[in-house]
């Protein structure tokens, strides 16, 4: 469409001239109206410039990228058996005694554990189980969890069954249920899996319930649903992303909780079998002298406790840049 637009002139100029004159047609595209002058926004962009303008999370990061080559490719370069060397009278030598004993090598420098075995390699054989064991049931309780947790929020019919079943198995002990469990299907990394997933998600989507029925009923929501939009389009598009913050404190508080449970259950005989490597198992070896023969005891410890730190502050961090809010300069 076109616009007259006036063009400024002095009223002496105005004296004698027609109404033509004075005014001219501009041409108008639309790709110009439609045309933004304000700066492209991209939230993952700024979720991740916030995220790495701290320099405790790049620590962070690299120290979690260290822990990582040493857990998962490491590994691969030895063969760990825990009773290698029980036949040599090698037990609990400090990591002086031990290079003494095998000669200087980077499997010695924590020296030997109860039954002469490596500590070093013990410790990234059995920090890979645990950093595996906390991925796997993070990735199947968080997709369980949300999902269910989303319709949940929705469904009056599913919400009357689930909070049911959720009021039952909350009243059960973790430990407890955990335990019968294991017992039930016996030991081992599949096992203890299962042990923890199966009834994981339950609290996950109780969490989901709760956030869903706090936006569910909001003016853009009540406006798709009366527009016709799917239910599932409706949680998939409208729900899930204005969610994206608290999903991610949730995984935050998630991963850390499943190595803890793990070393812990384990450290009491109730979790991994005796042939798969774990710092439960370390630390319960060690435990009657942790004293005598502290680099037994205090080295898977503090592995296991800076995994589980540095994975905490991460995910904590990255849920602080994950809220919207947050990217207003």
């Amino acid at each position: 469409m076109d616009v007259i637009e006036r063009v400024p002139f002095a009223p002496e100029d105005a004296v004698g001239k027609k109404e033509e004159e004075l005014f001219f047609f501009v041409e108008q595209h639309k790709e110009d109206s439609e045309r933004i002058t304000a700066p492209r926004y991209s939230y993952w962009k700024s979720v991740f410039r916030i995220f790495f303008s701290k320099k405790l999370n790049i620590v962070c990061l690299a120290i979690l990228v260290v822990v990582a080559v040493m857990s998962f490719i490491y590994p691969l370069t030895f063969s760990y058996d825990k009773f290698e060397n029980i036949m040599e009278a090698a037990g609990n030598l400090s990591p002086s005694e031990a290079i003494a004993r095998f000669g200087f090598d980077a499997k010695w420098i924590l020296g030997t554990g109860k039954w002469g075995d490596s500590i070093f390699h013990g410790i990234w054989a059995s920090a890979r189980i645990s950093l595996l064991l906390a991925f796997i049931c993070a990735a199947i309780n968080m997709t369980v969890g949300i999902i269910i947790g989303a319709f949940w929020g929705y469904n009056k019919a599913v919400d009357s069954v689930l909070n049911v079943i959720y009021n039952i198995v909350a009243n059960v002990p973790y430990i407890l249920l955990i335990s019968i469990l294991v017992y039930i299907i016996g030991s081992g990394f599949g096992s203890f899996i299962f042990a923890l997933t199966i009834t994981g998600w339950l609290g996950i989507a109780y969490f989901m319930r709760t956030q869903v029925l706090i936006i569910r009923d909001r003016e853009y929501n009540l406006a798709s649903r009366t527009l016709g939009t799917s239910i599932g389009r409706i949680v998939t598009k409208n729900v899930l992303p204005y969610l994206t913050s608290v999903t991610v404190t949730l995984l935050a508080s998630e991963v850390p909780s499943y190595i803890s449970a793990e070393v812990f259950l384990t450290y009491i005989g109730i979790g991994m079998s005796a042939d798969v490597p774990s710092l439960g198992h370390m630390i319960g070896d060690a435990q009657d002298s942790w004293l005598t023969y502290p680099w037994a005891f205090w080295s898977p410890v503090a592995v296991s406790a800076i995994i589980t730190i540095i994975l905490y502050v991460l995910g904590q961090s990255l849920a602080d840049a994950s809220d919207p809010r947050s990217h207003m300069k």
